[in-house]
């Protein structure tokens, strides 16, 4: 084939190149015989218009092998009659080319879906659905007479193969009118809708019809759940009921027959999905009226009543069906007002994106941002929320509903207009992308060619510098933007309206209505969440419009918070202060992540507003990830050191060093509370969803590096101050969780104070200047300020309180040699150099490691005594009142177990196992199950319970604000708990601790049973 012929075949939308030769010759003598190659022009005006129809297919190519084999197909069948209908005219053809009707749908349908232009080729009698009836109009396009007749076949021995006929054919004839543009979104929705519940009635007549001998038809309704229910199905999709019997005499006989029609529908069409119904999949399949009212009275769930805005009666005993929706109805239109509302829909709200796979997330158009999810969700909780009281609401479509909000006023007319664009636009795609393949699919493709395909069967055309499908991405992204900026206006704009009191084109809620939106999502103080909002965007300034574009985000977030309030209280707080900056609101305003980063911290966690008060101006480093990298330890004390010696003063140096210090706890805390709830996505690649510092290691050492740093500028601080004699060597031993490097946000510094004096010097001398040191560092970092404090606990040294603070090194190892007990070389186990002099630091840790690494072990007494010991901490040192079980650090497998077990395994074989030898508790423990001391399965449970106790730990001191330890079995912190570990549901993780730390500590009491 020449190029001037690919060329004029391309004129007519067929692809160029080796597509244009396969074109050909389909097309030509061979084939279709509608082109001729000699004159590289059709064959006549009939091949001219198919040609002509061709085009204008969503794919052309596709259109044309379609027919091609549609022909074929037609010829084998006739061959197989009749040997001489080989060279006779295509009965096909000439259809085609005398009904124009028939040409437009059959072209449209063999170009936009393969799946069904398999089935014509399989089945090449069927094309005639699609001709247009003698009265000159369509084919009927709902198909339910035909259904429900198929249904009536009893007399044939395969009912099932006859049902799954007259559901393609009906298919065919939906889909040609919605391509063709027979039928609107809404028409075809419903025609689907239709469908379905023909298929539904069909089904059920068939498995009545299968129930054994003299077994009474049952009273059993089929409901119509979610898109069915409400009339929006799509081409491929789950259709999900509830199954309701009238009577307990029924179950057994409607079982059968909802579980014959389940496997029916899937061998006809689609699966059934019944997951809806009362306990989900493992509740029973069937329930009577009285037992889903008693279910939906006493445990339904919010999003349950939130689901059944959609039910409708499809198949079966519709007068039951209608009776148990009238039953319910009462419950759903209060379900708003039930105390776990508030959690339901904000799990309800976080499932529609997590559970979208990341590397689908921005091709999602059903679950991901600015999906159909945002749009659906947004109306179902408007009509909870409003339809308790107008009774117009309570529709179970999308589309009327919306409808429905709009003409009562609780959505304005240019929001609600551009929600139906947006939801018509992410339908139709849907639609296109199902009708492929009939695949069930909500992903919009990469591949080029495929977006060609896309963009040509929803109508998109090239215009001047600009493809198909790059006018197909920018009306998606249009729609996706608006969605997701309106699915939160609807939300919370209202609000801001109805305080601010400005002019608005949607719905200013009275007063009362506000509150009780602000209760609705959770706000335990409605009336003073008002008066916040009033303070925040009251007037005409243009700080309060910005706070009125800012806070329907915040306000978002803020509701996902187990306590709203204090999110919103926090942020006016740090407005109060910063509202008349003019970097402030433009960095909220401008930078997109910083306003929702910003509300996560302030409604997660009491610790970072805490330190965000002392320095609001820190909350610029929420706009860069490298602003919420930890910084290395080296860099750490480098800045602390020389911020400390830019002063004089002793005092002046360490406020300057603390306030370096709050800065970068400051840093740490909002990383961590970001990074946990995976809120850095934003500015990140979303490869995977895991925490940048919610890992308890990288936690403790970087809060361990400020801690070293800050030490370590005090400590030259206080020896400028007090000098000391020339040559006096002084070094700080970290002990406890600075040594182990496992500090959290309010630890103390645990130390040990250790001097050599240079030769020739008194004693005495040296003992005052290095006790005056120690005694200068210990009250720098004492000394009142707005700073968080640094205590700096010494009470780990050789004789405790009543020992002097300070030894040399030579005092030490006299002392280690003839007076320690077991408890104090298991107490140096974690003993490293922090700062100070280098040298006498690795001396000091050479000195102790022979107490601390015993070369023969531990004796039997000794092991005895470390048990005894263990046994008094637990009765002595738990506070009192506190539940054993969920105490993070002295309760069950908690800290204090899994370190004690570690601990033991270093004292007894460290001395010959150089690999014991480390001051981290899960170093030590991999350690020493690599060397057979541990069973695998043992430490792998130490490892888990101590990493999950340090995990809660950690996250409820940002929380609280304070230390504690103690994990709450319910309310505000255990939620705030949950949430800032990622996970939903309280009582599951509740449990999930127990039952880690129960494992942990037998596997503990294993290891310290061990003789």
């Amino acid at each position: 084939m020449t190029r001037s012929t690919r060329g004029r075949l391309a004129r007519y939308g067929f692809a160029e190149g080796d597509g244009g030769t396969r074109a050909a010759d389909l097309l030509g003598p061979d084939g279709l015989r509608l082109w001729r190659p000699e004159t590289q022009e059709p064959t006549d005006e009939r091949a001219t218009e198919l040609l002509a129809a061709l085009s204008r297919a969503a794919d052309p190519d596709l259109a044309l092998r379609q027919l091609h084999r549609l022909v074929e197909a037609e010829r084998h069948a006739t061959a197989g009659r009749d040997a001489t209908a080989a060279d006779t005219p295509s009965p096909l053809l000439d259809a085609v080319h005398d009904d124009p009707g028939l040409r437009r749908r059959l072209v449209a349908v063999l170009g936009a879906s393969s799946a069904l232009g398999d089935h014509l080729v399989a089945n090449p009698g069927q094309w005639p659905v699609l001709a247009t009836a003698p009265d000159g109009l369509a084919p009927t396009a709902d198909g339910r007479l035909d259904l429900v007749a198929a249904g009536r076949h009893t007399a044939s021995t395969q009912p099932v193969a006859v049902l799954r006929q007259a559901y393609r054919l009906a298919l065919l004839r939906i889909a040609a009118a919605d391509l063709t543009g027979g039928r609107g979104l809404e028409q075809t929705m419903a025609a689907l809708s239709a469908l379905a519940d023909a298929t539904l009635e069909a089904a059920y007549g068939i498995a009545v019809r299968e129930l054994p001998e003299g077994t009474a038809p049952p009273r059993l309704a089929v409901v119509a759940m979610g898109k069915c229910g409400g009339d929006e199905l799509n081409y491929v999709s789950d259709v999900d009921v509830i199954f309701v019997a009238a009577e307990d005499d029924d179950l057994a006989a409607a079982t059968l027959v909802a579980t014959r029609l389940i496997h029916v529908c899937g061998l006809v069409a689609w699966p059934v999905d019944a997951a809806l119904r009362p306990e989900g999949s493992r509740g029973p399949l069937v329930r009577t009226l009285a037992s889903h009212l008693a279910y939906y009275r006493r445990w339904a769930r919010t999003w349950e009543f939130q689901a059944l805005l959609k039910a409708r009666p499809a198949a079966g005993d519709l007068a039951l069906a209608r009776e148990w929706i009238d039953q319910l109805a009462p419950l759903v239109w209060s379900a708003a007002e039930r105390p776990e509302a508030v959690e339901d829909v904000r799990a309800m709200r976080r499932r529609i994106i997590d559970n979208v796979p990341p590397k689908e997330l921005e091709r999602e158009i059903k679950r991901g941002p600015g999906g159909l999810r945002d749009i659906e969700f947004a109306v179902q909780l408007l009509q909870l929320v409003h339809g308790r009281v107008d009774e117009s609401l309570r529709v179970p479509g999308t589309i009327p509903a919306l409808r429905a909000l709009v003409a009562g006023g609780y959505v304005g007319r240019a929001d609600g207009e551009a929600l139906l664009r947006g939801y018509r636009f992410l339908r139709g795609v849907e639609h296109r992308l199902q009708l492929q393949g009939l695949r069930r699919t909500h992903t919009v493709p990469t591949e080029p060619a495929a977006l060609r395909w896309l963009a040509a069967a929803l109508g998109y055309a090239a215009t001047p510098g600009r493809s198909a499908v790059e006018e197909f991405r920018a009306e998606w992204v249009t729609h996706a933007t608006e969605v997701r900026r309106l699915h939160a206006k609807l939300l919370y704009r209202p609000l801001l309206e109805s305080v601010a009191r400005v002019p608005a084109d949607g719905l200013r809620l009275t007063p009362e209505a506000a509150r009780r939106r602000l209760e609705i999502l959770g706000f335990a103080d409605p009336a003073g969440a008002l008066r916040h909002l009033q303070a925040l965007t009251g007037g005409v300034s243009r700080t309060a419009a910005i706070q009125r574009t800012l806070l329907p985000v915040l306000l978002s977030e803020f509701a996902d918070a187990p306590e709203p309030d204090r999110g919103l209280l926090n942020y006016r707080q740090v407005s109060d202060k910063l509202g008349s900056t003019p970097w402030y609101l433009r960095l909220l305003r401008d930078e997109g992540p910083v306003a929702r980063r910003l509300a996560r911290v302030l409604s997660s966690s009491r610790y970072v507003p805490d330190l965000l008060a002392r320095e609001p101006e820190a909350l610029r480093m929420l706009a860069e990830d490298s602003e919420l990298t930890p910084r290395p330890r080296e860099v750490l004390c480098e800045g602390f050191s020389a911020a400390a010696a830019r002063h004089a003063d002793p005092e002046q140096a360490t406020r300057a060093v603390r306030a370096l210090r709050r800065r970068e706890l400051l840093r740490l805390a909002c990383a961590d509370v970001l990074s946990r709830a995976g809120a850095l996505a934003p500015l990140t690649p979303r490869p995977e969803r895991r925490p940048v510092l919610a890992d308890v290691h990288a936690v403790g050492t970087a809060l361990s590096d400020v801690t070293d740093a800050t030490l370590a500028a005090a400590l030259r601080t206080a020896r400028a101050a007090q000098p000391g004699p020339p040559g006096l060597r002084f070094a700080v031993i970290g002990m406890g969780r600075l040594g182990g490097y496992e500090s959290n946000y309010l630890s103390d510094a645990d130390v040990l104070f250790v001097y050599d004096r240079p030769a020739g010097t008194n004693e005495g001398a040296a003992s005052a200047a290095a006790h005056a040191v120690a005694e200068e560092l210990r009250r720098l970092l004492g000394v009142p300020a707005p700073d968080p404090p640094l205590g700096v606990d010494a009470d780990l040294r050789p004789e405790g309180r009543q020992g002097p603070l300070v030894r040399s090194l030579a005092a030490y190892a006299q002392y280690y040699a003839r007076w320690s007990k077991v408890w104090e070389a298991q107490a140096l186990l974690r003993a490293r150099f922090v700062c100070g002099d280098a040298d006498l630091g690795a001396e000091f840790e050479t000195m102790v490691d022979p107490v601390r690494y015993p070369a023969d072990g531990l004796t039997r007494e000794q092991v005895v005594e470390i048990r005894r010991i263990k046994a008094r901490v637990e009765t002595e040192r738990l506070p009192r009142g506190a539940d054993p079980a969920t105490h993070t650090k002295l309760g069950r497998g908690g800290l204090s177990d899994v370190e004690w077990a570690v601990q033991l395994l270093q004292l007894r074989h460290a001395g010959r196992l150089p690999a014991l030898r480390g001051t981290r508790t899960l170093d030590a423990l991999a350690a020493a199950r690599d060397a057979g001391l541990v069973d695998p399965e043992d430490a792998a449970e130490m490892a888990a319970g101590w990493t999950l106790a340090a995990q809660v730990r950690n996250a409820l001191m940002l929380i609280r604000g304070r230390s504690g330890d103690q994990l709450p079995r319910h309310g505000v912190e255990l939620a705030g708990v949950v949430r800032l570990l990622g996970r939903e549901d309280p009582g599951e993780f509740l449990d999930e601790y127990l039952r880690t730390t129960r494992r942990s500590r037998a596997a503990m009491e294993r290891v310290l049973d061990t003789p």
